[in-house]
């Protein structure tokens, strides 16, 4: 995987229209900059997302491919236009439906391969399994990926090198725990739950992860806007996929008077924080547009000083204990 790799939620028309013009250079800027892993899903604007990841990426041997399983789309013919569907504006007729079994599995993967045009997927993830996704039914769907053969589905395909690795794709660190204990996984897609906001994941994840040599991905680096906009502007900050809590905003402000200080853009310093774990292999960052494209990497590129890392553990906003670039480098 590339470090910096691109979050591909946005070319699915996440809450707003991309051109298909402008979903292709996207990935176009993306591949050019040896920007060379892109994550998709079919959740992603209902199968849009995948289609136009495959003709961004089709012919090309030096990319890494992921997708996700645990949903599966579903004909939906009530669906007329881009009307905003669970964030999405998409006029793909379908929806989805949960299917963690072994049937489920294999039905979203080949459906996948269809939509991409690919003849294999790189990496499959098991998608927003939780207790927090789901609920009440989260013993429901987690029996059908450990009893009813999802996860042996997924071993197969990796066994009979369909794919080179299976993992997880959440926003909740309990499960990747419990799941860890049930299967051999390669790689973790965590989204937004190690980050200068959040670092739980210290405590029990990327230790085990570690011992059992599995990568992390980190999907959400700037939890979902606050980060890389900051509170300053007349926006409205998001945090966890909406707006951002007071005590959240507090902290970014004061995360903010520390960058000022030292002349750090924020969204750099989230950038960097995240890769900086000798757990993380990539760091994906939702991508729409050339000009995100290159800005994110001027970012990834960012000359960060060893005193800001040094004011930020000093004042208590991130933990002692964090990798930071220079640890890492060192």
């Amino acid at each position: 995987m590339s470090e910096i790799g691109l979050g591909a939620a946005p070319l699915g028309n996440l809450y707003q229209p991309v051109t298909e013009e402008d979903a292709q250079e996207t990935l176009a800027s993306a591949l050019a900059a040896d920007v060379t892993y892109v994550d998709c899903a079919p959740y992603y604007g209902f199968g849009l997302c995948e289609r136009r990841v495959g003709d961004g990426v089709r012919g090309r041997n030096d990319v890494v491919v992921s997708s996700k399983v645990g949903r599966v789309l579903v004909p939906a013919p009530e669906v007329l236009d881009d009307s905003e569907r669970y964030g999405f504006r998409s006029s793909m007729p379908f929806t989805p439906a949960f299917d963690y079994s072994y049937d489920g599995v294999m039905r979203s993967w080949e459906a996948s391969l269809q939509r991409l045009g690919l003849a294999r997927i790189d990496i499959l993830y098991v998608h927003d399994i939780g207790a927090v996704t789901h609920g009440e039914a989260h013993q429901q769907r987690l029996l059908q990926l450990t009893k009813q053969g999802g996860l042996r589905a997924l071993e197969l395909l990796r066994s009979g090198g369909e794919i080179d690795a299976f993992g997880l794709g959440v926003n909740e660190i309990d499960v990747c725990l419990s799941l860890l204990r049930e299967a051999d996984l390669d790689v973790i897609l965590l989204a937004g739950r190690y980050t200068l906001l959040e670092q739980a994941a210290l405590d029990e994840l990327m230790p085990e992860c570690a011992r059992r040599d599995v990568s992390l991905v980190i999907g959400g680096p700037y939890n979902s806007g606050i980060l890389a906009t900051g509170t300053r502007g007349a926006h409205m900050p998001r945090f966890n996929y909406e707006g951002a809590p007071t005590h959240v905003i507090e902290k970014v402000r004061r995360l903010e008077d520390v960058c000022e200080r030292h002349g750090v853009p924020l969204p750099a310093a989230a950038l960097q924080f995240a890769l900086a774990h000798p757990q993380v292999a990539s760091v994906i960052p939702g991508l729409s547009g050339r000009a995100q494209v290159e800005q994110t990497l001027e970012l990834y590129r960012e000359r960060i000083p060893s005193v800001f890392w040094e004011e930020l553990k000093s004042r208590r906003l991130i933990r002692q204990e964090a990798p930071v670039p220079e640890s890492k480098a060192s």
